[in-house]
């Protein structure tokens, strides 16, 4: 029995069916129970030698323990002494260890070193081996129930050093392909063992997540991260689908975490459930529309304790309720945590009112369309906020100050390891190797500031996806930088132009990062490589708001918040945007629509904001003083100003009409300014008496503004043509002397006359 049959190893289960002996009944004979009486005696009176007649009657019992044990290459100590053990059982249990069951296992076992040996009197790693028979003999699988143990001694043990050694090294140089250390860390050898006892198998391919679960149940907290790890370890491999535990509902949850449920009628909280199970929106649409209509719950269990049911509700009940959500305040029927928690008491913002109302209107809308309950009111026309609210709602753009911005961007430019370092607060941290690369973070900074991107975006970018492309019209120019934008939530992939900085970055940490296997993008389903991806394990979506923000902060020597509030990723958004928008040459709306990747200009104004600058420089171009004022050149003749007393009146200002002079003191007044009458109080420059005028020294030259209305506004800026017509509607009013423009030509009054 003890021989080998070609093919089996100790790990398959078909060698461990072989130990046992052809009679496997569970009952014991009588030759069998006396032997075990003889036993009784003998230890009770510590004799160490077993008879032969003992030993031939119970050998139905004893030769699988001895094959086993065999197979595991125990020492004599420790044999001997889990033969007693599972004999002593014996005496007692009176029925064949095979057919013990897993509470029966569980007793012999004890439940920590110390309490098997103060139970069974024995010493050393005794215990290590009637666990292995246990497990093997015996189908025992509670292994979390049996406190500490050295989980790989057992692995060796019950699948041999060969094929456990053999799961290690694939692990081992799994890891090292993507950048880790080749030795595995001590959570994640924990992780690995268990998952192979607890599936029963010494092979890689055999684990399943359900294992995998059952091994993050844990209750060390090195076991469960070195699940996580395993799990994107096998993830990588392709045994499993993904790594479960980077998933948040299935991560452990602390016990004192905050219940989301707490106080909502339980009819209520079933319906809620049975929407969010049925929803097809995005996850964090469903989870944030989810504790909206919990917190409705709260308020519908609070004011109206009768009514437990979406059923229930009319037009006046929803009326109701849009009317108190838009009185709400922060911890109204609710329990806010975090940064919400210090401004209990406040008003909703008008933004954060009409969320919740949307919330609360798309669950009754969803539950009318899916025939769930009968449509008794309108939730698109009742469950809406009012005017007031919705007019406080609108573009406003949280853009970063110009000098906060800059110093981000030297910082981002500028980045080196002691910046990293100096980031961390663990012991020892100055002798480890970075978390992540200085390259990488550099990519994602640069990206950040210089990119335009979403969060998801920037989370979800592929290697390739920086191209170049020559100028269309200038062959000897730079290349333009093209990056590839993954499909986001407003449009589908597209390509837009970027700094060549951006590309110069990405570049130099695609040349550093090591070869990743592709991973499925849940927005496309597809596998595709993501570009920042590090040790085998993808950089988190909040990492830039968390940990990159921060540290650029603090190299640039700048507050994380400003007087918009903190900054954020999606701040770097509105802030080139509106860069762009207020740019010497800047971008249309259309172009920045497109290049922001938005469904719709209306979407794009939220983002781009005019400066004030650019709105001061814009109003003095446009001109709008000397658009409705003109200046006109006037000459005053000092002597004639000087003489005139009470004398005969004579003109002493003569307004430059370029072809000629008016000598009408209220010149701003007249109707034909624009478009000379010819009157009695005009002077040709032609004539001898305005050229003997200009020759004099007596003359002060000035300007005088002289208003436009819009018809002669119109003449200046289109030419002849409007002057035309400005002139053709002067015909019938008198000139300054009183007479029409017909009535001067028919007088036949010329320049030379005048002179």
């Amino acid at each position: 029995m003890s021989a080998v049959p070609d093919g089996l190893a100790p790990s398959n289960p078909a060698f461990w069916e072989l130990i046992l002996p052809p009679d496997c009944s569970t009952e014991l004979s009588k030759p069998e129970h006396r032997a075990l009486d003889a036993l009784k005696r003998l230890f009770a009176e510590r004799h160490r030698h077993w008879p032969r007649t003992v030993r031939a009657d119970l050998q139905r019992l004893l030769l699988p323990l001895e094959a086993a044990l065999d197979r595991m290459n125990a020492a004599p100590a420790p044999r001997n002494s889990a033969i007693r053990v599972v004999t002593q059982e014996l005496i007692g249990r009176r029925h064949a260890y095979w057919a013990w069951s897993q509470d029966e296992w569980q007793d012999v076992l004890a439940p920590s070193e110390g309490a098997f040996h103060k139970r069974n009197g024995c010493h050393g790693n005794c215990r290590q081996y009637v666990m292995a028979l246990a497990y093997r003999l015996g189908s025992f699988d509670r292994l979390e129930q049996i406190g500490t143990f050295y989980q790989y001694r057992l692995a060796l043990k019950v699948f041999g050093r060969e094929e456990v050694e053999a799961a290690g090294k694939r692990v081992r140089d799994e890891m090292r392909s993507v950048g880790l250390r080749a030795e595995v860390p001590c959570g994640l050898k924990q992780a690995l063992y268990s998952a192979l006892l607890y599936q029963r198998s010494g092979r890689l391919e055999d684990i399943t997540v359900e294992t995998m679960r059952r091994v993050a149940s844990s209750k060390l907290g090195s076991t469960r991260t070195g699940t996580a790890a395993l799990s994107r370890v096998l993830a990588r491999l392709g045994i499993i689908e993904t790594g479960f535990c980077l998933w948040q509902e299935d991560r452990r949850r602390p016990p004192n975490e905050r219940q989301a449920s707490t106080d909502v009628p339980d009819e209520w909280l079933s319906w809620c459930d049975r929407w969010r199970t049925t929803a097809t929106l995005a996850p964090s649409s469903v989870t944030s529309t989810y504790y909206g209509i919990l917190k409705c719950g709260r308020w519908l269990g609070d004011r109206h304790a009768d009514i437990r049911s979406p059923t229930q509700w009319d037009r006046s009940l929803a009326l109701e309720y849009a009317a108190a959500a838009m009185k709400m305040r922060i911890g109204d029927w609710a329990a806010p945590f975090g940064a919400a928690a210090g401004r209990m008491g406040e008003p909703l913002k008008p933004a954060a009112i009409a969320a919740h109302l949307r919330c609360v209107r798309a669950f009754f809308s969803d539950l009318q369309e899916w025939e769930w309950i009968a449509p008794r009111f309108a939730p698109a026309q009742t469950l809406v906020p009012s005017r007031a609210i919705l007019a406080k709602i609108g573009p406003a753009p949280r853009v970063i100050a110009d000098d906060i911005w800059a110093k981000l961007i030297w910082a981002a430019l500028n980045l080196t390891e002691n910046d990293l370092r100096d980031r961390s607060k663990r012991r020892g941290w100055a002798d480890q190797p970075l978390r992540y690369p200085v390259a990488m973070v550099r990519a994602i900074a640069i990206l950040w500031l210089f990119g335009g991107l979403r969060r998801d975006e920037i989370h979800r970018m592929r290697v390739g996806a920086i191209r170049w492309s020559p100028m269309p019209d200038d062959h000897d120019a730079s290349p333009v930088c093209l990056l590839d934008v993954p499909v986001n939530k407003t449009s589908r992939a597209f390509t837009k132009p970027v700094d060549p900085i951006v590309g110069t970055a990405i570049e130099a940490w695609e040349a550093e990062r090591l070869p990743h296997p592709r991973e499925v993008d849940v927005k496309t389903g597809e596998r595709v490589d993501w570009l920042f991806v590090h040790k085998g394990r993808r950089v988190a979506a909040a990492y830039i708001n968390r940990s990159l923000i921060p540290l650029l902060c603090a190299k640039a020597g700048v507050p994380e918040t400003d007087a918009r509030g903190r900054i954020t990723s999606h701040r770097a958004r509105a802030t080139i945007a509106t860069q762009l928008f207020n740019a010497k040459e800047p971008l249309s709306l259309f172009e920045l629509q497109a290049w922001l990747g938005h469904a719709s200009p209306q979407a794009t104004q939220y983002y781009a904001a005019i400066t004030p600058t650019k709105l001061a420089r814009s109003f003095d171009r446009a001109g709008y003083f000397e658009r409705n004022v003109r200046t006109i050149e006037v000459l005053i003749d000092q002597a004639a100003q000087r003489t005139r007393g009470d004398g005969p009146s004579k003109p002493w200002q003569y307004y430059d009409l370029g072809h000629g002079y008016c000598t009408y003191d209220f010149f701003d007044q007249c109707a034909h300014r624009m478009a000379c009458a010819k009157c009695s109080f005009y002077q040709p420059k032609a004539s001898a008496r305005m050229q003997a005028l200009e020759a004099g020294g007596n003359l002060k030259r000035m300007l005088q503004e002289i208003p436009l209305t819009d018809t002669e506004r119109d003449a200046v800026e289109d030419g002849a043509r409007m002057m035309d017509i400005l002139a053709a509607g002067l015909e019938q009013v008198p000139a300054p002397d009183g007479r029409t423009r017909q009535q001067i030509e028919a007088s036949g009054e010329g320049w030379e006359s005048q002179a």
